[in-house]
């Protein structure tokens, strides 16, 4: 039996999962990209209410493609995680990202920007940060009223919705996060280094108890040699 195939509607809006883009031009911007979403995935990974994602296309109405950008980073709260070709507003609820970051590149200009600045302010984002790992500019903006104001000091500054911290640092690092336990975020590779003297210092711990253990056994042997009780 042959398998009717209805043609799409003539008035149907394609929303693209992709431009064509890289997600990052150079290894300092993907790093931080990833350090920011990845770490901030491990905070939130007990939350099946929060939806983090990195560089994914964000369409905000519904009938308009052209609506749309990609956040190098947003985190959603009060939606399920999840993949998801694209970040389509009205199928999750009308809920907007509520925080974005952008880690620039060098050919991320200022029209560019400001355009982007424009689409935050403009759907309803509470928190904008803007990271630029090549110069260690360090922005924010946070919602007051209907618009994002700029946060006057980013040094030591906490986000309120994530209560994450930034700390500025001298070149070639520039700036810190800190998670609300005081943890610095930390790479893949340095989780992973953390992870495994963690372990050693766990491994180094149990045998020096079992140490400990064994002396007092003998100890005790010893004591009953001599007819005294050990308890």
């Amino acid at each position: 039996m042959s398998r009717i195939v209805l043609p799409k509607p003539l008035n149907e809006v394609v929303y693209p999962d992709s431009d064509g883009r890289p997600m990052a031009e150079n290894t300092r911007q993907f790093k931080w990209i990833v350090v920011i979403k990845e770490n901030l995935e491990i905070l939130y990974r007990k939350k099946d209410d929060v939806f983090i994602a990195g560089d994914l296309f964000w369409y905000a109405e519904k009938g308009n493609n052209q609506a749309r950008t990609a956040p190098d980073v947003m985190v959603v709260f009060g939606r399920p995680k999840g993949d998801r070709g694209s970040y389509r507003q009205w199928e999750e609820g009308g809920i907007a990202p509520q925080v974005v970051f952008e880690v620039r590149s060098p050919s991320n200009d200022d029209a560019e920007m400001a355009a982007k600045f424009d689409y935050y302010d403009r759907h309803g984002v509470r928190e904008y940060y803007d990271l630029d790992p090549d110069t260690g500019r360090l922005a924010g903006w946070q919602r007051k009223g209907r618009g994002l104001k700029p946060i006057a000091r980013m040094e030591g500054f906490t986000s309120p919705l994530l209560d994450i911290r930034f700390e500025c640092h001298p070149a070639p690092e520039y700036f810190r996060i800190f998670g609300p336990d005081g943890r610095r975020f930390l790479t893949s590779v340095e989780l992973a280094d953390a992870k495994e003297q963690s372990d050693r210092r766990a491994e180094i711990a149990d045998r020096r108890a079992e140490i400990a253990d064994r002396r007092a056994e003998l100890l005790a042997a010893k004591l009953r040699e001599l007819g005294i009780d050990p308890n």
